[in-house]
């Protein structure tokens, strides 16, 4: 707390948020510095805006990294906390081994002192960062303005680190290099001027804990491990006429999702549905028992085509249809059930009730929407706010998986099975039947009528 209060703006210009970045990296989060990799506690590394357009909002700055701090268990065995100011070049104020209790910390970062300087280089920042500070831990990210510098091969060597980056921006931030910035969209937040960072630290440190967990080693009890990877994954890709130029790059982040899953009978299944006013289903959970066969299938996908968005209807239908017994769906077996759904508008339907329906279902949504999306629209729809990311365009969807797979890699395996409905208990009773029996039965799955054939 003392090194925090005192800080002393450093001055300077340009600001080099770039060269910043790179110098924590190096510099920071290493093993020298003492950052601790493979740890749940966290070591949060500050890089601070230091250039002359943020001289009068740094005290406000310096406020905002006291809440943050605040809020930690600052300690040798517990979290620590490092401070870097940055504008052409970084300049660390304060290692993560310097200080050992929130007080110490707290002092020096009320005797911070603006630094100054152009230009903003934030990705000379970041690459400093990743090659001084970071191993694997949590950096927040205060910037003024636009880089000066190329942020995004710093920014995405700091993700494949696995070093959860949140961006926070004010109005002459630019929000698309923001979202490049951090460890997935919406990681980045935006305030008016530097003296609303108040409004955003609660978000930020809660946004701290989720990414605590998320780096933590997988274990049988807290995640989907190695030893039970099983998944259900389906796939609702907007197929409306506005998406149809877009629909390869749609297939091409199908085929990059469904490259890292572990697909069997036993393990992963997939499942495609393509929607616009009404949904068409390509294939079911329990078409395709390879990924080849997945693969394959995408590949050979065809644009449905419609003007209507209606992801209201959509929802419901899944629940209905696709995340039932006799379509594939294990949800009865408590294997987890994830559902990625990819929109490019608002949708002309309510959402509300099916995806409230879905998340009682115990269905892991991951909404992906492009800049037509209403986002508050994709976070009710997703298990969580954080499982909701937007991209400018479809085109630039390769940005995602990464983010999309982080997410999916700490799903929970303790998933409480449902209680089943009528339909699949009579589903299961018939495949349990025995005898020498050919039995051809209707089952009505919550108002849909399919044939079910099941040979005992």
């Amino acid at each position: 707390m003392d090194a925090v209060r005192g800080l002393i703006h450093r001055g300077g210009r340009p600001l080099n948020t770039g060269a910043a970045l790179q110098y924590v990296m190096d510099n920071v989060f290493t093993n020298s510095t003492v950052s601790r990799l493979d740890t749940a506690k966290k070591d949060v590394v500050f890089l601070l805006d230091g250039s002359d357009g943020t001289r009068n909002g740094f005290s406000a700055m310096r406020d905002f990294v006291e809440r943050v701090v605040e809020k930690l268990s600052v300690g040798e065995n517990k979290d620590r906390v490092s401070v870097v100011q940055y504008s052409r070049e970084a300049e660390v104020h304060f290692s993560l081994n310097t200080h050992r209790t929130r007080e110490d910390v707290m002092d020096a970062v009320r005797g911070l002192r603006h630094r100054g300087g152009r230009p903003l280089n934030t990705g000379a920042a970041l690459q400093y960062v990743m090659d001084n500070v970071f191993t694997n831990s949590t950096g927040a990210d205060a910037s003024g303005g636009r880089s000066f510098d190329n942020v995004d091969t710093p920014a995405s060597a700091l993700k494949q680190r696995g070093i959860f980056v949140f961006a926070i921006g004010s109005r002459t931030s630019d929000s698309r290099e923001l979202q490049r910035l951090s460890f997935e969209p919406s990681y980045a937040l935006s305030v008016s001027d530097f003296s609303g960072l108040d409004t955003v630290q609660e978000q930020i440190s809660s946004l701290m804990s989720t990414a605590v967990v998320r780096s933590r080693p997988l274990t049988t009890t807290e995640t989907v491990g190695r030893q039970t990877p099983a998944r259900d994954v389906v796939f609702l890709l907007d197929a409306t006429d506005a998406t149809r130029s877009d629909f390869p790059a749609v297939q091409d982040f199908v085929q990059r999702v469904v490259e890292t899953l572990l697909v069997d009978e036993k393990k992963d299944r997939v499942s495609v549905v393509q929607y616009s006013r009404d949904p068409a289903v390509q294939f079911y959970l329990n078409t395709y028992m390879t990924k080849d066969e997945i693969l394959n299938a995408v590949r050979n996908l065809r644009h449905k085509g419609g003007r209507s968005l209606n992801t209201g209807a959509a929802l419901q239908y899944l629940r209905e249809n696709v995340f039932t017994a006799s379509s594939g769906s294990r949800r009865l077996e408590g294997v987890p059930q994830v559902l990625i759904l990819l929109s490019s508008g608002r949708s002309a339907d309510s959402v509300d009730a099916p995806a409230s329906a879905l998340k009682q279902m115990g269905i892991l949504t991951f909404a992906v929407g492009s800049r037509g999306s209403d986002s508050r629209e994709l976070q009710r729809i997703s298990h969580k706010p954080t499982s909701a990311f937007t991209v400018a365009e479809f085109t630039d969807l390769s940005s995602v998986p990464q983010q999309l797979l982080a997410s999916l890699e700490a799903l929970p395996i303790d998933v409480t099975p449902e209680t089943p409905t009528d339909s699949e208990i009579l589903y299961q009773n018939l495949l349990q039947m025995t005898g020498h029996l050919c039995v051809c039965h209707w089952i009505k799955d919550l108002g849909q009528q399919r044939a079910a054939k099941a040979i005992v």
